[in-house]
């Protein structure tokens, strides 16, 4: 049986991330855990999040939990979801923080004067609710999700890879942004899929069954 840990460093709603991994894939063990030691047990591990970077760093550091996360983006499929993505990176402007370090590049505030749409209106931040994803080139996590396919956001700040190749996906909400990133092992996205109807599902199920 597969087992999977979805990483609880106390930020996100780590049990619909569960919920919908349990939906797509019902005969796996769904771990939702703090224990370092069932992170660097589990075949796969999924880091979920939300909420401020510096406060999660902090959380990850503190629950003993960040050199399991370092490992398993070594050696493992890997899923990152929204802060699950920026953590990855090397330094996040929210809050003047470090990340992990796994992927060069930033964590960058949608720029205020960049935030108006097509049609002229002001953009809030954050930027809250549905959003295409272009899909950058074919990856087995995109497996039977459209290009263009919409995905729910819930974010204000967006990473800016250092190496282009990475990038899987882009949307546009004012500007250009990075959604996606994959690397070897790693697939990380800035949009929620447990919160994304068919399409979000269609991803946590190629997650399940993909070998990087």
């Amino acid at each position: 049986m597969i087992t999977v840990a979805v990483v609880d460093y106390g930020m996100g709603n780590l049990r619909s991330v569960a919920k919908a991994i349990e939906h797509v894939a019902p005969h796996a063990n769904v771990l939702v855990t703090a224990d370092p030691a069932q992170v660097m047990a589990a075949d796969r591990v999924v880091v979920p999040g939300q909420g401020a970077m510096p406060d999660c760093m902090r959380e990850l550091a503190g629950r003993g939990l960040r050199e399991a996360v370092i490992l398993a983006a070594a050696n493992k499929p890997f899923l990152g979801i929204c802060i699950g993505l920026q953590m990855l990176f090397e330094h996040s402007e929210e809050g003047d923080v470090a990340g992990l370090g796994v992927l060069k590049g930033q964590v960058r505030r949608f720029p205020n004067e960049a935030m108006v749409g097509a049609d002229g209106s002001r953009l809030k931040v954050p930027h809250m609710g549905w959003n295409e994803v272009e899909q950058a080139e074919p990856h087995p996590m995109w497996h039977g999700i459209g290009n263009g396919s919409r995905f729910y956001f819930v974010h204000s700040y967006y990473v800016e890879p250092a190496q282009p190749d990475v990038i899987a996906g882009s949307t546009i909400y004012g500007i250009p942004f990075t959604s996606a990133v994959a690397r070897d092992n790693i697939f990380a996205v800035q949009f929620h899929p447990e919160k994304s109807a068919q399409s979000g599902l269609a991803l946590l199920g190629n997650f399940m069954s993909w070998n990087p």
